[in-house]
């Protein structure tokens, strides 16, 4: 019997990283700056971040974006990572969060939904939905 030759590994270019819109690039910087602050911050549960916020006018501008990486932690499996207002790499969780805000502003519901349900558990759905909605909201208005 003749052996069989050892298979060679394909060489596989480097996943590109994510592009983010220019228009988003604003807000994925502003989200950076609050996911700088809201490392040192003490983690808040989800729940009680969404009762806090309400739908009230009068919250702080940012509250949303606050309260949502405060919480993200809990809901999704791996701590997330948002890198430094300024870098042109864009992180999984950055693109996730900028794919998921698109989606809500275009009235995307059916890929915002894909998007919720691929990383977040049932439980948590709601509250994270309500989050970006008013993320999405705060920069539309900007």
């Amino acid at each position: 019997m003749m052996p069989l030759p050892l298979l060679k590994e394909i060489p596989t270019a480097p996943a590109a990283a994510p592009e983010v819109h220019h228009e988003w690039r604003s807000a994925l910087n502003s989200l950076r700056m609050i996911a700088l602050d809201c490392r040192v911050a003490a983690q808040t549960d989800l729940f009680e971040a969404c009762a806090l916020l309400s739908n009230k006018q009068e919250t702080a501008q940012d509250a949303h974006a606050r309260a949502l990486l405060k919480c993200l932690r809990q809901a999704v499996s791996n701590k997330p990572i948002f890198y430094r207002p300024g870098t042109k790499e864009v992180s999984f969780d950055e693109a996730w969060l900028m794919r998921a805000l698109v989606a809500v502003k275009s009235g995307d519901t059916d890929s915002f939904m894909f998007l919720l349900r691929s990383r977040v558990p049932k439980q948590h759905q709601r509250h994270v939905a309500f989050l970006i909605k008013g993320i999405s909201e705060q920069f539309s208005q900007v």
